[in-house]
């Protein structure tokens, strides 16, 4: 049974492979062949740098470019906003929240892996606490150097090359997103629809309805691990930018009741917000897949 862990992520994407949005990235209005390969040359660059200066610190770092194509045909279609793929998806899995502890095979999540894992997770296992504290404090030094060096950032540490990252998302989707009226008008007419089937929408902007279902049931997740560990009861909640998931242990079984109210709203949602999203996904696809090539992530 996995392990409950602590993630404390950012909101705006929410930055990395935890929040399964690489996907998305990679859908509609694709670069062309030379800037496609300009930007795997940048990621190979931004690693091979970042494995020399640890190599120099005396640690060993594997070069590790995250894959960023979809695995397959119906997630590009999900992504793109199709309506028969996302319907398919979320009559099994919701909002992809809960599904991680019922089929922790098939959903990112506990006990599931990368297509391709990243070794240094390994690495950085092998570790005593001493030795990772060291390596930590190298990694920080080493993303200073090369986040100036590759991608002209003055970094102070690792999650301060994330916490860069998570702003210039929540930048580009307030401007091209959330300031796009096409988009403010389909968000609205989503939103009345589903306050008519007695959900509640704190926020109309685009981003944030298009978060909305997956957000409540992310807070519902959260609260059972609060719940199982005393050490996080009344701890930090979601907020405007930044969030404390606490991820609980939960079988299959125990899971399966949450994941049916999921399930409903995830339709719900999706009824609402067919136009929505057909609109709102390929326009998200791009605006993430461009912060992402610009950060070599």
């Amino acid at each position: 049974m996995p392990k409950r862990s602590h993630l404390t992520l950012a909101l705006a994407c929410s930055v990395a492979v935890l929040c399964g949005c690489g996907g998305a990235a990679e859908t509609a209005a694709r670069p062309s062949p030379a800037a496609s390969a300009a930007v795997k040359d940048k990621r190979n660059q931004f690693e091979a740098a970042k494995a020399d200066c640890m190599k120099q610190k005396g640690f060993k770092y594997v070069p590790y470019v995250r894959p960023t194509e979809p695995a397959s045909e119906d997630e590009r279609l999900r992504d793109s906003g199709d309506y028969q793929a996302m319907l398919k998806y979320r009559q099994k899995y919701g909002f992809g929240v809960f599904a991680v502890h019922v089929y922790p095979k098939e959903i990112q999540g506990p006990g599931s892996e990368l297509p391709v894992p990243d070794p240094n997770a390994d690495i950085q296992g092998s570790l005593s606490s001493a030795q990772l504290n060291a390596y930590n404090d190298a990694k920080n030094a080493c993303m200073a150097v090369v986040g100036k060096q590759v991608l002209g950032l003055d970094l102070k540490s690792n999650i301060d090359y994330f916490n860069h990252m998570a702003l210039a998302h929540r930048r580009a989707k307030t401007a091209e997103l959330d300031g796009d009226p096409g988009l403010v008008e389909l968000a609205a007419t989503m939103s009345t629809c589903l306050k008519g089937k007695g959900y509640r929408v704190p926020d109309t902007k685009p981003t944030a309805v298009a978060r909305r279902g997956e957000n409540e049931f992310l807070e519902r997740q959260s609260a059972i691990g609060r719940e199982q560990d005393p050490e996080m009861a009344g701890g930090p909640k979601l907020t405007k930018n930044t969030k404390q998931l606490v991820m609980p242990t939960l079988t299959p079984q125990q899971a399966r009741p949450y994941l049916d109210k999921e399930i409903k709203a995830a339709l719900d949602d999706l009824a609402c917000g067919k136009d929505f999203y057909a609109a709102y996904a390929p326009k998200a696809a791009e605006v993430q897949r461009r912060v992402n090539d610009e950060f070599a992530f």
